[in-house]
């Protein structure tokens, strides 16, 4: 008696993802921080792995992304790198790893792409265009972040839905023009009204908006792993929705997060906000 093991995907590209789009296929993300969980995220068929500045919390116990450092974002890039075998692989770039200079920010995300990572992730907008535009004119392909931007949570006064009125939401949708224009080629959008989110797609059709409590008008979604494992002690966001509520392994949620994304039962559209 035999048994034929599954063959293995091929490696998920910023080429393939742009198809993925093109054709209206939402992309999935999650977050991962070690070769265990990326290999587990990667076998359940996520097609982007963002090791996420989330870490301070999630891996490291503190209470916001601040204190994490570039060091710590190349080792757990490493270690995801590690584990991962075809997920198209997020770094994000801490706090105060590219805010100084232009030269900065490429020290810092070719320290990333050495260690694993395929594209960079950075925070807000406005000053942020010309950094992108610096990064991806040498060859780093960029993600970038809008909304609630948690490295700036000080700033926000805490985790509060951006854009709610109109002055902000016209900032949001210019900033993510300006972002378009530089170059960035995917976009976070966190924690937004879903029509500013849906706007902002809608305004830059050639890049990869996706959501995270921002509705369903984004290409794609993004949930901290350890948020959708139901693993977060204390109060999560409304937007969450635990996907071992059925029961199985990690994997299995995994797979239901998956398919839930693609075929457009989640997120709740009408869930926002901490």
């Amino acid at each position: 008696m035999s048994s034929t093991a599954a063959p293995a995907r091929k490696p998920v590209t910023l080429h393939r993802l742009r198809e993925m789009h093109a054709q209206g296929e939402k992309i999935t993300m999650l977050t991962a921080y070690d070769a265990t969980f990326a290999r587990l995220v990667d076998d359940a068929g996520v097609d982007s792995i963002l090791v996420g500045d989330s870490l301070g919390m999630t891996v490291q116990g503190h209470t916001s992304t601040v204190p994490v450092s570039l060091d710590d974002m190349v080792y757990h890039t490493r270690c995801v790198a590690r584990g991962n075998r075809a997920a198209w692989v997020v770094g994000d770039l801490p706090f105060g790893s590219y805010q100084e200079n232009r030269e900065q920010a490429l020290r810092s995300s070719v320290a990333l792409m050495q260690a694993g990572a395929h594209m960079v992730k950075l925070e807000g907008g406005g000053w942020t265009a010309e950094t992108v535009h610096f990064l991806t004119e040498r060859g780093v392909p960029v993600c970038a972040h809008l909304g609630l931007t948690p490295q700036s949570v000080h700033a926000l006064g805490g985790y509060r839905i951006q854009g709610r009125d109109e002055a902000g939401a016209t900032t949001l949708r210019r900033h993510a023009r300006e972002l378009a224009d530089a170059g960035a080629a995917m976009m976070v959008l966190e924690l937004m009204p879903s029509q500013v989110a849906r706007d902002v797609q809608t305004d830059n059709p050639g890049v990869m908006t996706i959501g995270i409590g921002a509705g369903q008008g984004t290409a794609g979604q993004v949930l901290v792993l350890h948020d959708m494992l139901n693993l977060t002690r204390g109060k999560l966001p409304r937007f969450v929705r635990d996907f071992t509520a059925e029961g199985g392994s990690a994997e299995e949620a995994i797979r239901r997060y998956v398919a839930a994304v693609k075929n457009g039962s989640f997120p709740d559209e009408t869930l926002h906000g901490y």
